[in-house]
């Protein structure tokens, strides 16, 4: 007689006590650190009321007095100039999650923990995609159209984003003109005499690639080469960058290249008003059989840009983007 085999087949012991295994530590999705929001450092200071929205007042200086005066007459007055304003509208904001008993009771993994992490998460990422097309909504721009350097800032112009061909990358003379410009406007720098900017990592690629005497990697070689085996951007052209995948971008360059809103600021550039701070609510259970329980997050606030001249969009493409 043959060898009868218990075995994982269906008609033997094995099937039943063979089962599939899960690791019960469930991972989170990658995440990228939100930042816009930490832009913002102009708040109110002397907020006269709670309202739905909060404005702010710039004082506009006299114009220079350059004329010589007369000994023999009494010069006529001057006024001083009315003020001008920015005006942040406050918005409430929130997302709920309701967890059903059963999934509590049955779940393998510790869901209350894991929900209330992907809550606040999903707080800070929220708050820092309603913050990004803010920053994007600046009126100063530098874009690359066809090779050719152009912006608002300089005689040849603005140019269009729909011009930007996959060729128009980050290049330093962009880096060199923003901080020019910030300086030139006297915008206040945001670490000692350091401008920030925020790039993609695609973008960065490219500043990290350029070759000649005027590129990125030219003084680095000359300083130490630290910097470039660990891949870091650091300090360039009085700017400190921070590189993140969080940079908004879209294929509305010519025949649909991907184009990236880089930033460059300085102080001042952006304006936060707050009722309430974004925070985790831990709702009430209140059904009738005491089954769902709440979690939410809800925030009451508002933004935008304080200065236009401390704020610079750079618009390019990547030799690396999809």
């Amino acid at each position: 007689m043959a060898n009868q085999y218990t075995s994982t087949d269906p008609s033997t012991l094995g099937t039943d006590l063979v089962q599939a295994a899960y690791d019960r530590k469930i991972r989170f999705a990658l995440r990228a650190t939100p930042m816009f929001r930490s832009i913002a450092d102009s708040r109110p200071e002397q907020q006269t009321n709670p309202g739905d929205s909060v404005t702010f007042q710039f004082y506009n200086d006299l114009a220079p007095a350059t004329s010589e005066l007369d000994e023999l007459t009494d010069p006529d007055a001057v006024s001083i100039p009315s003020t001008s304003n920015v005006s942040v509208t406050l918005r409430e904001y929130g997302n709920p999650v309701l967890m059903t008993r059963k999934l509590r009771m049955f779940a393998l993994s510790d869901v209350d923990q894991a929900v209330s992490n992907m809550v606040a998460y999903n707080m800070r990422d929220s708050i820092d995609g309603i913050v990004g097309p803010i920053l994007n909504g600046g009126t100063n721009v530098m874009r690359r159209n066809s090779s050719t350097l152009r912006s608002n800032l300089i005689a040849a112009g603005a140019g269009t984003t729909g011009a930007i061909t996959s060729a128009d990358t980050l290049s330093s003379p962009m880096v060199r003109l923003g901080v020019t410009k910030l300086r030139g406007a006297k915008v206040i720098p945001r670490q000692a005499d350091l401008f920030t900017s925020f790039l993609h990592p695609d973008c960065s690629h490219d500043l990290k690639a350029e070759t000649g005497s005027a590129a990125w990697r030219d003084p680095h070689n000359l300083s130490g080469a630290d910097a470039i085996w660990a891949g870091q951007l650091g300090i360039y052209e009085g700017a400190h960058f921070v590189e993140s995948p969080r940079i908004i971008s879209a294929t509305d360059g010519n025949s649909s290249t991907r184009v990236y809103r880089n930033l460059m600021f300085g102080r001042e550039a952006l304006a936060e008003a707050v009722a309430e701070e974004p925070t985790i609510v831990i709702g009430n259970v209140t059904d009738k059989l005491m089954r769902y329980t709440p979690i939410s997050w809800r925030a009451t606030l508002g933004w935008s840009i304080f200065r236009q001249a401390a704020l610079i969009r750079m618009e390019t493409a990547s030799s690396v983007s999809l």
